[in-house]
């Protein structure tokens, strides 16, 4: 029973951490859009120019490295609680779990799984917040 409070102790705080990371990112990628969106608009660039792609791709860079550091964040944390074996074998089942695609829980000890749980949940969160910022941020662009 002490393990399950533990699991569900240490998944509650990386939730948190994840989500502050999370929206802290996406909030000044939005400041960073909204200026350039402004620029753009005055100067009538389409959002299919080099500008408008430019755009585009630095959306999408950058939630990637929001995800990126929310997965190494777990799979530190893996590592760190010897969850699972390895650095990699940490990175691996915590981007397995965090995308969803988690082909199972062999990966990690049995006193550690929850976590896994915790983390797709929370991946289909953020992954979900992202798109809805991405298509957000996208549609602003081309407004203009």
């Amino acid at each position: 029973m002490a393990n399950l409070f533990a699991q569900f102790a240490v998944s509650t705080v990386m939730v948190l951490v994840c989500v502050a990371i999370h929206g802290l990112g996406l909030f000044s990628l939005s400041r960073v859009m909204r200026t350039e969106a402004a620029l753009e608009r005055l100067r009538h660039i389409r959002p299919l120019s080099p500008r408008g792609a430019g755009f585009t791709l630095v959306i999408v860079l950058a939630m990637f490295m929001l995800h990126g550091l929310e997965i190494w964040g777990f799979a530190l944390v893996y590592w760190a609680l010897g969850a699972v074996e390895g650095l990699e074998g940490a990175l691996y089942f915590s981007t397995i779990s965090y995308s969803t695609v988690g082909y199972n829980d062999t990966h990690i000890v049995p006193a550690w799984r929850l976590m896994g749980a915790f983390e797709s949940i929370l991946g289909v969160f953020l992954l979900g917040w992202s798109t809805a910022f991405f298509f957000r941020m996208l549609g602003r662009i081309e407004a203009h």
